[in-house]
């Protein structure tokens, strides 16, 4: 009993790993009723200066008209999800040893790992660079898991989650945070000057045509809010986020199926042009209806793939 306790309270950082342990008995620590959990490396902050490839089993992309990259590992989100499975295992060692502890078996208990870094039922907040999954087209989703699983979106904790779940799977993940439609909170704080937010507003409704720049409400809905059943809404997204995919799509780290529409609009904007827009979508609030739009009133102005599910 004794050896027992010294082995749940003696966590150890090394080189090599850090291993935690949680145990418990009713009366005092003992007998193993939770689960240990290792972490195969030490965590490390963000690593920044690299334009792209990957950091520690993880990942960079280009912050494009930022000058800068941002980089995310496979640590981060690990290190996230074994937060959470330690907090629900310590509120669960409260439990008398005679309560039967029962985890429905149900697809919402199952997807608890994607609100590691999506928050609670997957409505991420504006903070932060991980986007909002909930009450997105739920054919948008599903074409996103299968990019990171074939690699046409570049991260790797996000492949690691993945890659053992067939496709039938995946759709049941996406159905089920399509489903989800929640209110939104309150936008970031407005960034940039007003002329670059005035700027970032007049691509996003009216594009340049000078520069053959359609507008993105003319993919995206009027509204901003997707249009079923496979465009996604642009609006109570982090402004790190928004930059950070435009960056990706102008760098190919991030390619749709092909003709990818997306990664042609992106090679036509420049630094300040993707900094405009996205400061200005950030701070956008959205509507009491923020679900997606049935169709748009118009064609596509530009031809793209199969993503689309049908949408032109």
């Amino acid at each position: 009993m004794q050896a027992a306790a010294r082995a749940a309270s003696g966590s150890r950082a090394s080189s090599a790993g850090v291993k935690v342990s949680l145990t418990h008995q009713q009366g005092g620590w003992g007998t193993p009723v939770a689960r240990s959990i290792s972490i195969a490396q030490r965590l490390s902050p963000p690593h920044s200066g690299q334009r792209s490839g990957s950091i520690g089993g993880g990942g960079c992309v280009g912050m494009a008209g930022e000058g800068r990259v941002l980089c995310y590992g496979r640590r981060v989100i690990r290190f996230a999800i074994v937060a959470a499975a330690l907090a629900a295992t310590a509120a669960q060692a409260q439990i008398p040893r005679s309560t039967p502890v029962r985890v429905p078996d149900t697809l919402a208990a199952r997807v608890q790992a994607c609100t590691a870094c999506h928050g609670e039922q997957g409505r991420a907040t504006p903070d932060g660079y991980f986007p909002r999954i909930a009450g997105k087209p739920a054919a948008y989703l599903h074409n996103q898991l299968r990019h990171f699983q074939a690699g046409r979106r570049q991260a790797v904790g996000m492949t690691s989650l993945l890659d053992h779940l067939d496709d039938a799977y995946l759709g049941d993940i996406a159905a089920h945070f399509a489903d989800l439609h929640l209110p939104y909170p309150p936008p970031a704080p407005a960034q940039g000057t007003p002329e670059q937010r005035a700027r970032g507003e007049r691509l996003v409704r009216v594009g340049d045509p000078s520069r053959n720049l359609p507008s993105c409400n003319s993919c995206h809905g009027e509204r901003m809010t997707g249009v079923q059943p496979a465009i996604p809404g642009l609006l109570g997204l982090p402004r790190d986020y928004l930059i950070g995919q435009l960056g990706a799509w102008q760098t190919g780290m991030r390619r749709a199926t092909a003709p990818d529409c997306m990664a042609v609009i992106a090679q036509r904007l420049s630094g300040d042009d993707v900094s405009a827009v996205a400061s200005w979508l950030a701070a956008q609030p959205l509507g009491a209806d923020a679900r997606p739009l049935d169709r748009l009133p118009a064609p596509l102005p530009l031809r793209c793939g199969s993503d689309l599910g049908g949408v032109r």
